[in-house]
């Protein structure tokens, strides 16, 4: 049993990475009053230049960065429509997401010749980080040791998330603007400008999530290798209502069932409804959000005013 759970949970690390970065930029971006349903392209956006970067430089690092400023373009031109060309967040970021995957079904077969999964010649992959001492450490060692670099940026994210949104003056102003945004345009804040930012960080954080799935668990790009990530961060920041710690263990689920389905595959359960675990712990997870907030709404509710 422990050593079954020490290979869920090494697993879990890398497989909720992705997820983890794309939901603390959108929770970000949340915090400033937009929400950002457009994650899943920027995550395919960085997956894809991290491996034509990647291979042309033969550097997993410059792929990983070039997918982050990918993803910050794409981000700011996402938000550019909604901020300024005022367009309904929802319907542009389900938009973009469709664009997306219609882009690359077209650029695989026409530009590059293949029909689903690209992999160039000379693509290098994340290495694998050992950390001296604790690769000793009995149990701790295989679950926090030997992963890739975005996998730790990923769990680094979120205490900067935190200091980002809670103690810094530009935080303060974007959680203003998200909480009301012509009170804080009256306080003489640049909300539009704010949103603009935000929407690109949260862009740029997607974008390293796609370089981390496909530089980091595989060295390939494929049109569908997201799998739906994008819409689970989305799904992870609001379990948490947009609180970098609760985000966080949204995601870190999502991981530990990812992680147990491959387990669980080729047992007695059908190999169908392994594969839907994930995807269940997401729907739990929201059915859990909406219990909370009408229980919450209903006690304000019953809760008298204060002087009656």
């Amino acid at each position: 049993m422990p050593d079954a759970l020490q290979a869920v949970l090494a697993a879990a690390a890398p497989a909720s990475a992705s997820i983890l970065l794309a939901a603390m930029g959108g929770a970000v971006n949340r915090q400033g009053g937009i929400v950002n349903v457009g994650l899943e392209a920027k995550m395919l956006v960085g997956a894809f230049v991290a491996v034509i970067c990647g291979a042309a430089t033969s550097s997993s690092a410059l792929g990983a960065l070039a997918a982050a400023a990918a993803g910050a373009l794409v981000g700011s031109a996402f938000s550019l429509v909604v901020t300024r060309l005022g367009a309904n967040e929802i319907v542009a970021g389900l938009g973009l997401n469709l664009a997306a995957v219609g882009l690359f079904g077209y650029l695989l077969p026409v530009v590059f010749g293949v029909s689903a999964t690209l992999s160039p010649p000379g693509l290098v992959g994340l290495p694998l980080l050992r950390i001296p001492l604790l690769d000793a450490v009995p149990f701790l060692g295989p679950v926090l040791s030997g992963h890739d670099p975005l996998t730790y940026v990923s769990w680094m994210v979120v205490p900067l998330t935190w200091l980002l949104l809670y103690r810094t003056t530009w935080g303060v102003s974007l959680r203003a603007t998200g909480a009301d945004e012509e009170a804080a345009r009256a306080a003489g804040i640049r909300t539009l400008l704010l949103r603009d930012l935000s929407t690109a960080w949260a862009g740029a954080l997607a974008g390293l999530a796609g370089a981390q799935l496909s530089l980091g668990l595989v060295q390939l790009f494929n049109k569908q290798m997201t799998g739906g990530r994008g819409f689970i961060a989305l799904a992870a920041f609001y379990f948490g209502d947009a609180r970098p710690g609760l985000t966080a263990l949204a995601a870190l689920v999502f991981g530990v069932f990812e992680a147990a389905s491959f387990r669980l595959q080729g047992g007695e359960l059908a190999p169908q409804l392994v594969q839907m675990l994930p995807y269940l712990a997401v729907v739990a997870s929201l059915l859990v959000v909406g219990a909370r907030r009408r229980r919450l709404r209903r006690r304000r509710e019953l809760t008298p005013e204060p002087g009656r």
